[in-house]
């Protein structure tokens, strides 16, 4: 009785917690916007849901929810190490929770002849139990033993391991305890069968199931009667066989019984089946009581997660689900680190190192902001200093196995930082040329850029006055040479910069060069094409074209400072004549 009411008590929590999740989801933002908070929000996440139902894109949402959640194609995509621990953990502790956490809802409902220890449920019981134990010994060898590179482990890391560990584990040793327990034998005699625990058949059964079953009992040691044996395993045909198959079908629990065979006796009379059933009970209500609470919620919001993007119009999306799909997507990042090992901005953090550089660790930063208000003024500065290195590359979006949008996500926190007004002028940042490239995305898009064009105009002042309706319309620049346009495909790496002999050169480049190759790209980005001329750099270039040959993106970054330099001169030779 006592159980049942600890198991209602934590599903109540569980179920909770979860509505306090989706009132979170459609309250906090990550973004910029002041607009559309709940109830709005959530009513739109309703009419979205609905509309998305009664749609052709719910045959999208099927084939992601098999392909991408079942299947766990994008993990599949990225890494066949984590796809192997994440589908053993994720099949293995699916089918324990239908099978035998549940079995009086699913599995008896199922199947007519259903009894937990007979087979095939005794086997698949330990089999399940074992895909969990070798998902999990992965996980603890990737994470623990191998030097992956900038994969970093939290605590919440270390308690999903932790509690997924006890839960297994104690249920492997109390099936062997129950195995090895001659009280637990007793009580299974007196209440299955017709037999006298002190008569001959008994004793024969005894000696069977010391023999075939991993029976401990002080009555019984080897070696056997044969006749003995043979009338046990007629007692044992006549009375169990119908509900009880071999233990040695449920391997895990049978191997543990008889590694605790020496001590099994004084075990069954300390009660200690009765201290492991607890720990079991205990240990798996607490998972379920805190799922909402731990890096576990991510078994419920990561397929939330690849089903939303499965079907997501950005056209069509409306601007308060888009805030709500972005505070959801924080949840659903399972901090498996393979956007680290794909970012661009990757060799930055082995410099400066500054984890919050890491798309995975900018999550975790972003969770505390957004949900806990957490983030302290350090904090701040180093998630600022983040988002800032970022290179715009979107190589974690396309490899994120949880389906985050992370080119969205980045380009609202940097909306946010900005409508904030940092201290740092941004304009000649990843900021500036992500807002450039994406103007009809963002509201009050000239307000901010106008204000940095205050901050930055000291520095430019070969320039002339620079005012924001200066800015070249269109994707191009006006003028004529093919290669300028490149320029579009840059996406921030600074490659050009770092290789550049004449940047090399100057102990401050910065202020010796006004502005550097990089820099200049992000000027045209933004249309900025009279700064970009005004720069010290187009003159000082040595046309080696090193920029251009290590470009990863192919922008014919010397080309396009050649023909800067031309067009200033020949709008020099306009102005003197």
């Amino acid at each position: 009785m006592i159980f049942d009411t600890l198991f209602y008590f934590s599903l109540s929590i569980c179920t909770i917690g979860i509505g306090c999740k989706v009132f979170i989801w459609t309250k906090k933002s990550v973004g910029y916007h002041k607009h559309s908070f709940f109830p709005h929000r959530f009513s739109d996440m309703v009419k979205g849901l609905a509309s998305t139902m009664f749609s052709f894109n719910i045959f999208y949402m099927v084939r992601s929810f098999f392909l991408d959640v079942l299947f766990q194609g994008r993990i599949l995509k990225t890494s066949i190490l984590r796809w192997t621990m994440h589908f053993l953990i994720f099949s293995g502790f699916s089918a324990l929770l239908f099978m035998h956490a549940f079995d009086k809802v699913f599995t008896e409902n199922l199947f007519s002849y259903y009894y937990s220890t007979l087979n095939p449920f005794f086997f698949l019981r330990d089999l399940f139990g074992l895909m969990v134990l070798a998902g999990l010994g992965i996980a603890v060898y990737r994470r623990y033993f191998i030097n992956q590179a900038r994969l970093k482990n939290s605590r919440a890391d270390l308690f999903a391991i932790m509690i997924l560990l006890i839960i297994i584990l104690s249920g492997a040793l109390l099936e062997g305890m129950k195995m090895a327990s001659v009280s637990k034998f007793t009580s299974m005699v007196e209440e299955y069968t017709d037999l006298d625990y002190g008569d001959k058949e008994t004793l024969a059964l005894e000696t069977y199931w010391v023999k075939e079953f991993a029976l401990v009992t002080p009555r019984v040691t080897a070696p056997f009667n044969k006749d003995v044996l043979e009338l046990g395993l007629k007692t044992h045909e006549a009375n169990c066989m119908d509900c009880h198959s071999s233990n040695k079908s449920a391997f895990m629990g049978y191997a543990a019984a008889k590694l605790i065979s020496p001590a099994a006796v004084f075990m069954d009379k300390s009660h200690y089946v009765t201290f492991f059933y607890y720990v079991h009970i205990l240990a798996c209500f607490a998972a379920l009581a805190l799922l909402p609470f731990t890096k576990m919620f991510h078994i419920i919001a990561t397929p939330i997660s690849l089903m939303a993007n499965a079907v997501q119009n950005k056209d069509n999306l409306k601007a308060g689900n888009l805030l709500t799909k972005q505070v959801m997507e924080l949840d659903a990042c399972t901090h498996c680190s393979t956007c680290n090992l794909n970012c661009s901005a990757g060799m930055m953090y082995e410099s400066v190192k500054n984890n919050y550089i890491l798309p995975s660790e900018k999550i975790q930063a972003l969770k505390k902001a957004a949900l806990k208000d957490q983030l302290g003024s350090n904090e701040f500065k180093a998630l600022f200093q983040g988002v800032y290195l970022c290179t715009n590359c979107d190589r974690c979006t396309v490899v994120c196995p949880s389906g985050i949008n992370l080119k969205s996500l980045w380009l609202s926190v940097r909306e946010n930082l900005i409508q904030k007004d940092p201290a740092e002028p941004f304009i000649l940042s990843t900021f500036s040329f992500a807002r450039g490239l994406n103007p009809m995305d963002i509201e009050t898009y000239d307000r901010p850029l106008a204000a940095a064009f205050e901050k930055a105009l000291p520095v430019f002042k070969k320039t002339g006055p620079l005012k924001i309706d200066d800015r070249t319309k269109g994707p191009g620049l006006t003028i004529n040479l093919p290669p300028v346009d490149t320029f579009s495909h840059c996406f921030g790496c600074q490659n050009c910069s770092t290789i550049c002999p004449v940047v090399a050169n100057f102990q401050s480049p910065e202020e010796a060069l006004t502005l550097l190759p990089h820099q200049i790209m992000y000027s045209l980005g933004l249309g900025l094409v009279d700064m970009a001329k005004g720069s010290a750099m187009i003159w000082n270039c040595l046309s080696c074209y090193q920029c251009q040959e290590h470009c990863p993106q192919n922008v014919t970054v010397t080309d396009i400072l050649f023909q800067l330099k031309n067009n200033a001169f020949q709008n020099n030779q306009d102005v003197d004549a």
